[in-house]
């Protein structure tokens, strides 16, 4: 459960107590923060941790359940956020999010991570090669985090973007035009942007709430004043991948319609020809329709040369509605 326990002070790493009241007292006796990084506790396994720190019952229910949005909420003593980090796999056009839980309180960050993708080791490392960014206290551990999973995002993005446009060309060739497969693999990859889309939309508002952008009112405690700019050039950057996304989603939609309207054309096509080879059969079906009937009495009947003039015509009938429709583009 416990991937992580250490005491931060003045930007350099001290390892953490196993008692994590005794983690914290020291964090807190040392001007410093603790910060303890879970995976997937129990319910039984989080409750000392809950209880040591005095976390908020609904946030707790929340970061055992998971399957949460994207979202901010501030308790009395903790700030609760979830943030949900994503991973592409080209191979299999699949986008998969996992979920960080991650509390803020006086001198303590915990975070809870679902799902294998994205783990914090490179985080941690990262923060511990900053020392003067991590003498910021528990508020880095924030912004790292956040920082992190939003860069991702542009590097998810930018991957959706040269599949998409992979896509686009094979949706336009003249051998992908129409066919069920083409139509499949547009479904699928608006299903992926929809899916991307879920994780990086709703991060918007509680990026500008840490900024205090926009009309938010307070400043969210326990967020420093320091530390604000920072999260300022995460919103930004979180900006610029929910423009992508939404550029691609957009773009796909035409591509559908651009799909769509090609199969349609190509079945008005179909039946063109379907209906001008009809035609032509109908000449000659008609006329020996007629000559197969019985009666006596028919024109020329008696005469030597009835059936070649017949034959001729049908010919030249035949000819004549072919390069009728050739001309008119139904053949």
């Amino acid at each position: 459960m416990i991937v992580d326990c250490a005491i931060y002070r003045d930007g350099h790493r001290t390892e953490g107590s196993e008692d994590f009241s005794g983690a914290l007292e020291g964090a807190r006796a040392a001007k410093g923060f603790v910060w303890i990084g879970l995976h997937e506790p129990t319910a039984d396994e989080f409750a000392l941790v809950s209880q040591e720190f005095g976390l908020h019952p609904l946030a707790v229910e929340d970061a055992l359940k998971a399957h949460q949005r994207p979202k901010l909420e501030v308790y009395d003593d903790s700030l609760f956020m979830v943030l949900k980090p994503v991973e592409y796999e080209p191979d299999g056009d699949t986008v998969s999010a996992g979920e960080i839980m991650i509390f803020l309180g006086d001198s303590f960050v915990v975070t809870v991570r679902h799902g294998e993708g994205f783990p914090l080791d490179a985080v941690r490392s990262r923060l511990e090669h900053e020392p003067e960014l991590l003498g910021n206290g528990p508020t880095s551990v924030v912004y790292a985090i956040a920082d992190a999973a939003v860069d991702h995002y542009l590097l998810v993005a930018a991957e959706l973007q040269t599949d998409l446009e992979e896509l686009e060309a094979e949706v336009f060739s003249p051998e992908g035009a129409g066919t069920q497969l083409t139509a499949s693999r547009i479904y699928a990859f608006k299903r992926q942007v929809l899916e991307f889309r879920r994780a990086t939309g709703p991060l918007t508002p509680p990026m500008a709430r840490l900024t205090e952008a926009g009309s938010f009112g307070a400043a969210v405690p326990f967020v420093s004043k320091e530390a604000r700019p920072f999260f300022r050039d995460v919103h930004d950057h979180l900006t610029r991948v929910n423009d992508s996304v939404e550029g691609m989603d957009r773009l796909v939609s035409d591509i559908l319609s651009a799909h769509l309207a090609q199969v349609s054309v190509r079945q008005n096509d179909d039946m063109r020809k379907i209906s001008a080879w009809a035609a032509m059969a109908a000449i000659p079906t008609m006329l020996a329709g007629i000559y197969g009937m019985n009666f006596e009495h028919m024109p020329e009947l008696r005469w030597e040369w009835s059936y070649p003039v017949v034959i001729l015509a049908m010919a030249a009938l035949e000819v004549f509605l072919y390069r009728l429709f050739k001309r008119r583009g139904w053949m």
